[in-house]
């Protein structure tokens, strides 16, 4: 749209069109026929309700301030009465649709739910305030539950429009202490979709720029461009009206429309011909526009509109009905069949614990994490390399000392000792030095190979939800036998992992080089260190030595030979412990993946003593068949709106 007025669509002369029926409400003859495949295809999927599939369609909103008018402006388009009091009278959003008839006799019904009511032009007030009554309650509240009025009579306009309650900031007479907010909330809802043409009733009696519909249409329409007002009560207030509908100091992009609204017991022809004489012999009335006067002149602008913008937006339904489409029935092939069978259930269940099978060797074994690209916890060969680095950094790390230096070797010499030649390290000293190494550091792969185990535990669980979503039934079966599986290995690998550190404890063994190399660098300081002890020396390098000055020189020398020993050797033991670790954790892993899992997960579900947890797949959960029959019905519906509309947009490309 974009200005100040919408383009026209059809090249029709409408202002001929346009006529006055004596008895009647505005009409549009020829024009009319042209609208009206336009109106039907809409009104069509209002009918389907495809708006609660999240598409909006094409709608003419009425919003104006409590006592503007707009039940008068509704009553003079559809000629008819609507009702009418004290404060509010729309109580709930009134869907009027409007639909010229050639039959003299008018077809008046109303729908709300599943409800069809039938009534008559002397009745049709009480009607809306009944079927009111039942959706919004018998007190003054309001709801947001849409009642529907079809009017089909000689003389209408082609329209269809909604009503919403008037706006009002203070409760009374019994109205709920947040009437305003429900009513703005409401307002909003239906004025902010920009398929929404908002008709802004306005009362000539008071300030444009104070009005609170004016205020909330600007919220959402900035630049007026899907704005029309419409001015009442202009024989009672004409100073000044000329200026405020030239200045549009509220910036209304589509115009405005002066109306007198019908006086007391007047008929439709009365106020009428009332209105024309009005705006031509008034002094101050009749330098208004004539193009913008009239209950004729607003429903031809409104028809035009209204086509103008269903025209614009048919397009774009058809785009999003069909994407709508594609999104669902891609919902639904993603869920699973409806089984029939134990042979079916047992073959999904597998189909299921294939798919955690190979997910969890694309992870955790071939680092392939493309399944979960922006979860790292999910990045299992990382995690893993990660917590066995730091575990190995912590296992490497130089205990702080708990005696002073080589005392702990000197107690174990002078304990070990026999009779024997001199300078002969006992074999026992040695491991009885390294035992309470290896002690020091036993907690420590214990705890590492727990933490390992209830990583991949996790690591587990978020997969086997992955593919078993679609079958609560038997998810946390799955979940608990995994859990089960994954308890049983951890203990066995604390098992192995206590038994790897404890063959540390029974001999002093290795073939590594690198030992006899650290070992004849170290031991050739020996002399230097003794003779440091006993010239009183107070340190050796960065070590204290004061307190081994009461030593002999032969059992320092044995203390230093032992030390020298077992930090040689204390790092190949550590690199060992790791790297058995290492390979029994990645031999332990790949076994659960490509074994354990499968055949124990398996064993558990279809054992006839576990209570046949796999024939539990044969009741589809209440949520899954929830959502496929809701996914059901939004196919049909939308199927059935795609048709609906395929017909016209083929008629208007034509």
């Amino acid at each position: 749209m974009g200005g100040s007025k919408m383009p026209e669509v059809y090249d029709i002369n409408v202002e001929a069109a346009l006529t006055i029926v004596p008895t009647e409400a505005p009409i549009v003859s020829s024009y009319n026929d042209r609208i009206r495949p336009l109106l039907d295809t809409v009104d069509r999927l209002r009918n389907l309700n495809v708006m609660k599939e999240g598409i909006q369609l094409p709608t003419i909103v009425v919003v104006g301030d409590q006592s503007s008018g707009k039940s008068s402006v509704l009553e003079s388009l559809a000629g008819i009465s609507l009702p009418r009091g004290q404060g509010i009278c729309t109580r709930v959003p009134l869907v009027m649709r409007l639909q010229r008839s050639p039959s003299p006799e008018p077809e008046i019904w109303l729908e709300f739910g599943d409800e069809r009511v039938d009534t008559d032009e002397e009745h049709i007030a009480e009607s809306i305030c009944t079927a009111t009554e039942a959706i919004a309650g018998s007190g003054k509240g309001v709801s947001d539950t849409p009642l529907t009025l079809h009017v089909k009579k000689n003389g209408v306009p082609d329209l269809t429009m909604v009503d919403l309650p008037g706006i009002t900031r203070v409760p009374v007479n019994g109205q709920p202490e947040n009437i305003y907010e429900q009513i703005s909330g409401m307002i909003m809802k239906y004025i902010e979709p920009q398929e929404s043409i908002i008709l802004n009733v306005l009362s000539a009696t008071v300030d444009f720029t104070t009005c609170e519909s004016i205020r909330m249409s600007r919220q959402v329409d900035k630049t007026g461009e899907r704005t029309l007002a419409v001015v009442t009560k202009a024989d009672m207030a004409p100073e000044g009206l000329l200026q405020k509908v030239t200045a549009d100091d509220v910036n209304i992009g589509l115009g405005y429309v002066c109306v007198r609204n019908r006086v007391g017991e007047e008929t439709y022809k009365e106020a009428r011909m009332q209105e024309e004489s009005l705006f031509k012999t008034h002094p101050l009335l009749c330098m208004i526009d004539h193009d913008i006067v009239g209950i004729p002149v607003l429903a031809q602008k409104l028809i035009q509109i209204q086509a103008t913008m269903i025209g614009r937006c048919l397009p774009v339904i058809v785009q999003k009905i069909n994407e709508k489409m594609e999104t669902s029935e891609f919902e639904l092939k993603k869920l699973p069949m409806v089984m029939t069978s134990s042979g079916e259930a047992l073959m999904t269940f597998m189909n299921i614990i294939g798919s955690v099978k190979e997910c969890l060797l694309r992870i955790l074994i071939q680092g392939d994490f493309s399944e979960y690209p922006d979860d790292q916890i999910m990045h299992s060969t990382a995690r893993l390399a990660d917590m066995l680095s730091e575990f190995s950094d912590n296992l490497q790390a130089k205990p702080e000392a708990a005696n002073e230096f080589l005392m702990d070797e000197i107690k174990v010499l002078e304990e070990c000792k026999c009779i024997g030649l001199p300078n002969f390290i006992p074999r026992s000293a040695f491991l009885a030095i390294l035992s309470q190494r290896v002690d020091g550091m036993h907690a420590k792969p214990v705890e590492f190979i727990r933490e390992i185990w209830d990583y991949v535990e996790v690591v587990l669980s978020s997969v086997i939800t992955k593919y078993s979503d679609n079958f609560p039934q038997i998810q946390p079966s799955i979940k608990r036998a995994g859990r089960t599986l994954i308890t049983k290995i951890k203990e066995q690998s604390v098992s192995r992992v206590v038994e790897i550190v404890e063959m540390e404890k029974q001999t002093d063994y290795t073939c590594n080089p690198e030992y006899m190399t650290a070992y004849t660098q170290k031991i050739a300081n020996q002399a230097s260190f003794i003779s440091h002890v006993q010239s009183n020396y107070s340190n050796y390098g960065d070590v204290g030595i004061s307190h081994l000055r009461g030593y002999n020189s032969q059992l320092l020398s044995q203390a230093f030979d032992m030390n020298v020993r077992i930090t040689a050797y204390w790092t190949i033991v550590v690199r060992r412990v790791v790297d058995n670790i290492a390979l029994y954790l990645q031999f332990t892993v790949k076994n659960l993946v490509n074994s354990q899992f499968q055949k124990e997960i398996v064993a558990e579900m279809v054992d006839p003593r576990g209570g046949g947890e796999v024939e539990k797949m044969l009741d589809e959960s209440p949520s899954v068949a929830c959502k496929r029959e809701k996914l059901k019905n939004s196919i049909k519906l939308l199927k059935e709106s795609k048709d609906a509309v395929a017909a016209i947009v083929y008629r208007n490309s034509g």
